[in-house]
């Protein structure tokens, strides 16, 4: 079967995205507050911990726009 691509189809999946995006972005601000908070982190070694974080949010924000667009536009779920 082949994937539904329609404006309607397409604007669910972005706001599927969005919403999961929101999510997670709010978990792992929770997770970076906590470990800065514990460590008492400041200045230079809270941006450093931000540039740690930096790339495994990145890797899960693609990962959530991924799924949001493969369940969106699946023949199945329409």
């Amino acid at each position: 079967m082949q994937r539904i691509k329609t404006f309607k189809t397409l604007t669910r999946a972005a706001a599927a995205a969005s919403f999961l995006a929101i999510q997670a972005v709010i978990c792992i601000g929770t997770v970076y507050w906590a470990v800065a908070a514990t460590l008492r982190m400041e200045g230079t070694a809270a941006i450093v911990l931000g540039a740690i974080f930096a790339l495994p949010s990145a890797y899960v924000l693609m990962v959530v726009t991924r799924m949001a667009y493969d369940a969106e536009t699946d023949p199945a779920n329409q």
